[in-house]
């Protein structure tokens, strides 16, 4: 799968086809739709989980903001590649989106071999929903205070350091590769069904280390039953702003935040992308998204779909190297 996005001539012809709608679509229409239409609103994972539960909190306040009825489907499997292959397919009428995370657009399709869509050019860019940041956490009882401890006993005795991560290919996964990367240590990697089991044996010191979500991690960090050596962001957490940064450990370039985005699919008009990123932008905005962003430890967007654009390409090439570089090859 190519890497590098110049102007093909697949893309030229969608972008083509997608002016060419744009300039068919009246200024009437683009103020009566979607009303009284039901837009479908595509979340790879299953029910409860962080994307899911923004899908809904989002559909919800899209009922009156666009005066259309949004109806969210659950499509899991594949580390969210089937849900996405369900929106590539969708007609490009503004009706079928998709709700989900950097793993199924920036980082799966390197690990799982042949898709049956392209992850860039066949998704319109629409908004970004908001970043996670990851915190660099071990055990009460482990021995490491700061990541050079770690760093220097795992070169001590290579792969000796186990780290957990909700599987291969997500970005728990991807971060513990990419700090073998920058440090030149080794360490082994226990994928699990999940992030929830890989925080679990974290907690219970089954493996030393684990890269987790903030939110989740961090209930745990205050009892002390974690202890976080590094948080992932640009700058420090302020719900621990005694732990510093990836960047003050020592490691540039290291900051990892867990995205959640909306797409359509390619060739959708833009006046349809201008109406949806205008109607989540404002749900973004509202109270109850504050309050649920606050509890999911995410900080919200919002944003241009030329800004979620920019950020998708280049995730997905930065992820695409580490995995080559790594030796993982696609199943």
């Amino acid at each position: 799968m190519q890497t590098s996005y110049s102007l093909s001539r697949r893309r030229f012809l969608a972008l083509g086809a997608a002016v060419a709608a744009g300039a068919a679509f009246s200024a009437r229409a683009a103020q009566d739709w979607p009303a009284g239409k039901t837009i479908t609103w595509v979340v790879p994972y299953p029910a409860g989980g962080s994307t899911d539960v923004l899908g809904r909190a989002i559909a919800q306040q899209l009922d009156a903001l666009l005066a259309a009825h949004v109806i969210v489907d659950n499509r899991p499997g594949a580390t969210g590649t089937i849900g996405a292959a369900r929106v590539a397919r969708a007609e490009p009428d503004g009706l079928t989106l998709l709700g989900t995370s950097i793993g199924p657009q920036a980082i799966a399709p390197h690990v799982l071999g042949k898709l049956t869509y392209d992850p860039v050019e066949d998704f319109a860019p629409v908004i970004m929903i908001g970043t996670i940041p990851h915190l660099l956490v071990v055990g009460k009882d482990q021995p490491f205070h700061t990541v050079a401890d770690l760093i220097t006993a795992a070169k001590k005795a290579p792969q000796s350091l186990a780290y957990a991560s909700g599987g291969t290919g997500t970005i728990l996964h991807m971060q513990g590769e990419l700090l073998q990367q920058k440090s030149g240590a080794r360490f082994l990697h226990v994928p699990y069904k999940g992030d929830t089991p890989a925080l679990q044996d974290t907690l219970a010191g089954q493996v030393q280390f684990a890269f987790i979500p903030a939110a989740a991690a961090l209930p745990h960090v205050r009892t002390g039953a974690l202890r976080a050596l590094a948080a992932t962001s640009a700058q420090r957490l302020p719900a621990l702003p005694q732990v510093p940064t990836m960047a003050e450990a020592g490691f540039s370039d290291f900051v990892v935040e867990q995205w959640q985005a909306v797409f359509a699919p390619a060739a959708t008009p833009a006046p349809l992308i201008a109406r949806l990123n205008a109607g989540i932008g404002r749900a973004l905005q509202s109270p109850a998204l504050t309050a649920l962003a606050e509890q999911l430890g995410i900080t919200l967007a919002g944003g241009t779909p030329q800004a979620l654009d920019t950020t998708r390409r280049a995730d997905f090439d930065k992820w695409g190297k580490v995995i080559r570089d790594a030796g993982i090859k696609p199943a």
